[in-house]
């Protein structure tokens, strides 16, 4: 992989780590147009994946580092102190600590359950991109006619948290995006769509380090030295650089639209992509 390479994947991660879109589906899309994805040794494409989501977890902590402190502060105060407070009486903060938690327990269970899995070939499967495109398009058509729209951060329970990191794990299937099911899950509870993107974005930090963590070490082979670690590393400057743009721009946009946009371009996307594939333009 080149360093252009490089920089352009890094770009396509961060800018669709955070629409609704799917990252993983743009990113290999790219990757095997670029020729870059290995038949043969397919985790490596796993590792660079989860290595340059660093990019874009480190774009969620700097935008959100205000609230990420005062959720850890408040969390901690509250709870791992001699003046812990029972939970009812816990502040929004603190409860949002308990709601990533839980939230991220799904996705780690599962993850982990399925690892290799995951870094085998199915997760690189065009056809099951395409499909994953398509198909998370008309779910989440289905949950903006179905939303209500009421229920503000203020108004999350630990059961709306449980409910949108259980739909976390959908994001494990190629295409379908993990600010894609989250968001989706928070329509079809009735939450609006910024607050439903906001929790999504932070519900994203532990499962993001955890995944990135873990395949930094276990193919460290494959990155760790050379060539491997300067390509790794631009990819996921640029990730962070372009990440962060992303963030800005979806929480603005979905205060005053709706996800039609998204929606679309997933339709569009997936049928263009069923047609290069059966054309052969593209495997």
């Amino acid at each position: 992989m080149s360093l252009f390479e490089a920089i352009i994947l890094g770009i396509i991660q961060g800018l669709t780590e955070f629409l609704p879109i799917s990252s993983t589906a743009h990113v290999t899309i790219f990757g095997k147009l670029f020729d870059v994805v290995s038949t043969t040794n397919p985790e490596e494409w796993t590792a660079f994946l989860a290595i340059i989501q660093m990019g874009t977890l480190a774009s969620v902590l700097v935008y959100f580092r205000s609230d990420i402190w005062n959720i850890t502060r408040e969390f901690l105060s509250q709870n791992a102190t001699s003046q812990r407070r029972p939970y009812r009486e816990q502040t929004l903060n603190a409860k949002l600590g308990w709601y990533v938690i839980v939230g991220s327990i799904p996705i780690g269970v599962i993850g982990l359950a399925l690892k290799d899995f995951i870094e085998g070939s199915f997760t690189k499967d065009l056809y099951v991109i395409a499909s994953s495109l398509i198909g998370l398009a008309i779910v989440l058509f289905i949950a903006e006619k179905v939303a209500t729209f009421k229920r503000g951060m203020e108004d999350l329970t630990m059961k709306d948290a449980l409910v949108v990191g259980s739909a976390q794990v959908l994001a494990l299937i190629p295409g379908s995006s993990r600010s894609g099911t989250t968001i989706t899950a928070g329509l079809f509870l009735g939450i609006e769509r910024d607050v439903a993107a906001r929790f999504s974005f932070l519900l994203s930090i532990p499962a993001v380090l955890a995944s990135g963590v873990l395949e930094f070490y276990s193919n460290f082979e494959y990155v760790g030295s050379g060539d491997g670690l300067a390509v790794v590393s631009i990819a996921t400057l640029f990730a962070f650089i372009s990440g962060y743009a992303a963030i800005a721009f979806l929480l603005n946009y979905l205060k005053k639209h709706s996800t039609t946009l998204f929606i679309n371009y997933r339709i569009v996307a997936g049928v263009a992509l069923f047609v290069l594939l059966m054309g052969g333009f593209i495997q």
